[in-house]
């Protein structure tokens, strides 16, 4: 299985134990429950840590990765909620840029924060990022975070596709969506079709 392929899996895995939460056998839904608690925890030291090593490591995460799959499964344990459309993905931003939409202004601190933020002090600040949007139920995209953090969080963090990764996140954070897609992605495609290359 490709480490893509094994991404995918893996954040699959988390959807389920959220779908699971709802699931008409209360032992398979209090087993769900607590996995997720479980994950929670795993911010508050070393050992509750340890504790979300099971949900993770069985899908077999490359070691450079290795960290930031704990980081995701924390994350989304803080804000597990599926998200509204299975039409392509969406950004960190696309779901900031809900916020702001609901909220006003007071979102554009918080994200700039975060696009400023280097690879030491983002995984704090993405916590308090995520139980915002989950206090004004906004789902967020695991899947593309995930592969955003895998760059954001490596080696080249400071390289053009950390960068570009920062860059859509502002465009869909500034951009409204428009039918579960942002006006970007339109845009994008524009520029493909005219045999611009991004």
């Amino acid at each position: 299985m490709s480490v893509r392929d094994r991404r995918q899996a893996f954040v699959d895995s988390l959807y389920a134990r959220e779908r699971g939460t709802r699931s008409k056998n209360p032992r398979y839904a209090g087993e769900c429950r607590q996995a997720l608690a479980r994950m929670r925890r795993m911010f508050s030291g070393a050992r509750q840590q340890a504790d979300a090593f099971e949900y993770v490591f069985p899908h077999d995460p490359p070691r450079s990765e290795q960290e930031v799959w704990l980081l995701v499964a924390g994350l989304f344990a803080l804000n597990p909620q599926p998200p509204r459309s299975r039409k392509g993905r969406r950004t960190l931003g696309a779901s900031m840029g809900e916020l702001k939409a609901r909220t006003g202004a007071t979102a554009d601190r918080r994200f700039t924060q975060l696009l400023a933020r280097d690879r030491d002090a983002l995984p704090h600040h993405l916590r308090q990022t995520i139980r915002l949007l989950a206090s004004h139920d906004i789902p967020v995209d695991h899947h593309q975070l995930l592969d955003d953090l895998i760059v954001l969080l490596g080696d080249d963090y400071r390289g053009d596709h950390a960068h570009q990764i920062r860059l859509y996140w502002a465009r869909e954070y500034h951009v409204p969506l428009k039918n579960g897609r942002a006006d970007s992605q339109a845009t994008d495609n524009d520029e493909s079709e005219s045999g611009d290359q991004k």
